[in-house]
């Protein structure tokens, strides 16, 4: 075949769209005229439409060194790094075609996304303003201004945005993907389902929205496809599919080793680490140890809530504290106290990842603690940047984060066992309790509600279960099922969720030859007057695979014994490190038939409940769980260690934190 056919055959194909064929031809041409930029340019064209990236990157690289002024080579290889998660390097090519074609609206249009990337909302929106002025009916732009306005805190905007781009196309992934997720972060998580089971049905390979699928499922107490959804998700993550976030997966599967797959693959794909940190080894000499915590949750959340009275009780001689908020300013008494607490105070919402991991550079802090890990509104890019000494992840995720920048992660002898290091990526610090720190000034309401005003029968057994809906699996349910109809006139009490959950819940009850009515949901209330109800139940039930972890805590402090099964996982174990922080190990079963069996027992034994009820109250103020100045000096000595190893220039290890009374409590 001459270069000419070959030519005549490249276009072809490449206008029916059969760019494998094409960019064979496009080789074929190129042999004989290695230097031609149009042809370079086509062929790497080919290569992006085929998810090649790399190699469409260098087709442009050398159309563009033929030819560098070339606005459709440059806006091309800026989309090829932003599809390589090099937004930095995107932006570049968008900014260059922009100062050679200031109105050229597919560069503006791409530079929006590349900004989102980069966590600039603020611009990004500004971009895609601009271009749905020209062309209202852009799907890309209105999913582009969709996100931006969700990241900036506007949702009833986002939402207009996405359906407005679902109203053009119908079948378009990325805006059912992003509608689902903001639905589901509204609570509207049943119609989240039908935007994320569309999404699977038109492309099945869609990163995480499988994972996506399963949650809001189980959100909703849907559980008609769990098992296949289970093992679908079992399997693609074992396979290093990008089928899950890793908060899916340690809420629904209870197995460590795939906890860290998971969260590898991950973070490989969102965030890999830097090739350039900002901390190249330095040795601070501060006269204190610079900590900073970072948290998008300085606000009336469970995290400040369990974590305020230790920002409170640093040792300010010793340490200087830090806090770095990139969440949202609602005003409301515990901001305020979390604010007070901490020496230093900064509000990064409106800076970018990079620009918050310079300024911790610039702080020369020592220490950061990542409390967020992979939760809601997680940004982990501001640690893969590696800006300081020492990184540790603690309280905001139970679990490995995966990342070769994370140093260590803060956990205890209960919910990281020795001999399970392996199943994390971070060294393993074992504090000498509980890992879980508490505010040991919690009001709780002085009035508790009647049982009536609260929904409750006047007389028979309440069991309690205040954990979000997810956790709620049917074999979990299968046991609470077991225990009313084995305890007459018992009731089990819930925390209210979606409308789906509830009906479903009911449903569920009906199937297992239980009175719906039985099934008992306690609206939200503020933190006081939510902790002073538990005084109308008689005993927790726990969750598993992913254990109650603030909402044991709840329980424990207003004098409620939990019952729990520890299973393999961080997330399944937390309950029972609570448990025997304040000396209640008879409440930690070995299986779940012993958790259904204890729990049977207390219900029917009220002089066994009282006894469990006053040995509670006793430990509560002379264990070691609630008392937060003792946890402060024992993660002081932590931060000591770690601070000290930066300092005689030895790599991360892990170790535990020791007491001499420690043997006193066992």
């Amino acid at each position: 075949m001459t270069p000419d056919e070959a030519l005549q055959q490249a276009v072809a194909m490449h206008r029916a769209g059969r760019f494998a064929e094409a960019e064979q031809f496009y080789r074929v041409v190129l042999a004989a005229q290695p230097g031609h930029a149009d042809l370079l340019h086509n062929r790497g064209v080919c290569l992006q439409n085929l998810g090649r990236l790399d190699e469409a990157l260098a087709s442009y690289d050398a159309a563009l060194a033929v030819r560098p002024d070339s606005v459709a080579s440059l806006c091309n290889r800026g989309a090829v790094l932003k599809d390589l998660r090099q937004s930095d390097a995107a932006l570049v090519c968008f900014e260059r075609v922009l100062a050679l074609q200031p109105a050229f609206l597919p560069a503006i249009n791409n530079r929006a996304a590349a900004l989102l990337a980069l966590g600039r909302y603020a611009e990004s929106l500004r971009d895609s303003e601009r271009v749905l002025q020209h062309h209202p009916d852009l799907v890309e732009a209105l999913n582009n201004r969709g996100v931006a306005m969700k990241q900036l805190d506007h949702p009833e905007a986002a939402l207009a945005s996405f359906n407005a781009a679902l109203a053009l196309r119908a079948d378009d992934v990325v805006a059912l993907e992003n509608r689902g997720a903001l639905l589901a972060d509204l609570g509207q998580h049943a119609a989240a389902v039908q935007d994320f089971a569309q999404a699977l049905r038109l492309a099945p390979l869609t990163p995480y929205v499988r994972g996506a699928l399963l949650h809001a499922r189980m959100h909703c107490c849907d559980w008609h496809a769990l098992d296949e959804d289970l093992a679908a998700m079992q399997r693609g993550v074992n396979a290093g599919e990008r089928c899950a976030e890793p908060f899916v997966a340690i809420a629904s599967i209870d197995a460590p080793a795939l906890h860290r797959t998971c969260a590898t693959t991950w973070m490989r794909d969102r965030c890999p680490p830097t090739t350039q940190p900002l901390w190249r080894g330095e040795r601070y000499r501060h006269e204190r140890i610079r900590v900073a915590y970072v948290s998008g949750d300085f606000r009336d959340h469970p995290l400040s809530q369990l974590m305020v009275e230790l920002f409170e009780r640093h040792d300010r001689a010793r340490f200087e504290v830090l806090g770095v908020s990139f969440g949202p300013n609602a005003p409301s008494g515990l901001r305020s106290r979390v604010q007070r607490a901490f020496e230093h105070f900064v509000d990064v919402r409106d800076r970018t990842d990079a620009e918050i991991a310079a300024l911790l550079r610039a702080r020369e802090i020592d220490i950061a603690v990542d409390l967020q890990g992979f939760t809601h509104r997680a940004r982990s890019s501001i640690f893969a940047r590696r800006a300081v000494p020492v990184q540790v992840s603690y309280l905001g995720y139970p679990g490995t984060l995966g990342a070769p920048w994370m140093d260590y992660v803060v956990a205890d002898a209960h919910v990281i066992p020795e001999g399970r290091e392996h199943l994390f990526a971070e060294q393993v610090v074992r504090m000498p309790w509980s890992y879980l720190v508490n505010d040991g000034q919690r009001a709780i309401a002085n009035a508790a509600p009647t049982r009536a005003a609260a929904g409750l029968p006047a007389i028979g057994f309440v069991f309690c279960s205040f954990n979000s809906s997810y956790k709620i699996t049917p074999t979990i349910f299968d046991i609470w099922m077991r225990l009313l109809a084995a305890v007459e006139g018992s009731v089990l009490w819930l925390l209210q969720s979606t409308p789906a959950a509830v009906a479903n819940l009911r449903q569920e009850a009906f199937r297992r030859g239980v009175n719906a009515e039985r099934l008992v949901f306690a609206p939200r209330l503020p933190v006081a007057d939510h902790l002073a109800r538990h005084r109308l139940a008689d005993l927790f039930l726990d969750t598993l695979p992913y254990n109650a972890h603030t909402t044991a805590s709840d329980a424990l402090w207003t004098g409620l014994p939990v019952v729990t099964c520890p299973g393999e996982a961080f997330a399944a174990r937390v309950a029972a490190s609570l448990l025997h922080a304040i000396g209640l190990p008879e409440l930690v079963a070995a299986t779940l038939a012993d958790y259904e069996a204890r729990a049977l027992q207390l219900a029917r034994t009220p002089d066994a409940l009282n006894a469990v009820k006053m040995k509670l109250a006793v430990n509560r103020n002379a264990w070691p769980l609630f008392d937060s100045l003792r946890f402060a000096r024992d993660i002081e000595s932590a931060y000591q260690l770690m601070w000290d190893r930066v300092q005689l220039g030895q790599p991360p290890v892990g170790f535990a934190v020791t007491r001499p009374e420690q043997e006193s409590f066992a």
